[in-house]
């Protein structure tokens, strides 16, 4: 079936509080073609499609077993459609902004700090947001710390952890970036949505993210 793209970075995440206002634009999206689930009938006429897609399981008692008899095949269908058309929406917003020499995880390291107070953020809460290990972490900050954007200091209250401090180079690189990436989004994303639907894929993804800790 054909499904109208409509995930963000995000990421599974609602748009930060710092994320640029663009204007309202139709814009024809992106389509994701998921081939059609073939029909599984277990021994007692049972529709068991939505089971047999998880783990080989061959039937209701199988997927029971397995503690996933209560996902309908519409909920896989779902799933299929939410996990294709993420990463085929991740993959196009990278494609456009590293035609401005800049990765989605760069902007999203330089969108956070530009939105925290003064724009700085202990490396700790840094990782926690960006779902990086402290490794990665550093690698991402060496980074752009190359490019001067992005240094790496000694909290001044007191004195024992480290944080990421945006400089006046990267906050300059951010704005520069943020007007592209707006229209970007706006295309790719906010175009799909109509009446209540940001609100209620909000919800959902904070439901989940409830779920995820």
């Amino acid at each position: 079936m054909s499904d109208t793209a409509t995930s963000a970075v995000a990421l599974s995440k609602a748009a930060p509080s710092g994320s640029a206002h663009v204007e309202t634009a139709h814009v024809e999206t992106a389509h994701v073609e998921t081939a059609p689930s073939e029909s599984v009938t277990g021994s007692d006429g049972a529709d068991t499609t939505g089971a047999a897609c998880i783990g080989g399981a061959e039937s209701l008692d199988d997927a029971a077993r397995a503690g996933i008899s209560d996902a309908s095949r519409q909920d896989w269908d779902a799933w299929q459609v939410y996990f294709e058309t993420t990463a085929l929406l991740t993959a196009r917003i990278e494609e456009r902004l590293k035609q401005h020499g800049c990765s989605l995880m760069d902007y999203q390291l330089l969108l956070l700090l530009y939105s925290a107070p003064e724009h700085r953020m202990r490396m700790g809460e840094l990782a926690h947001r960006l779902i990086f290990s402290p490794s990665r972490l550093s690698y991402q900050i060496g980074v752009l710390g190359k490019r001067g954007w992005v240094e790496r200091r000694r909290v001044e209250c007191d004195g024992r952890g480290f944080e990421a401090v945006l400089t006046a180079e990267g906050l300059r690189a951010f704005r520069e970036l943020r007007p592209a990436h707006a229209r970007d989004v706006q295309e790719l994303f906010f175009s799909a949505l109509q009446d209540d639907d940001a609100a209620r894929l909000a919800g959902l993804m904070r439901r989940v993210g409830g779920l995820l800790g």
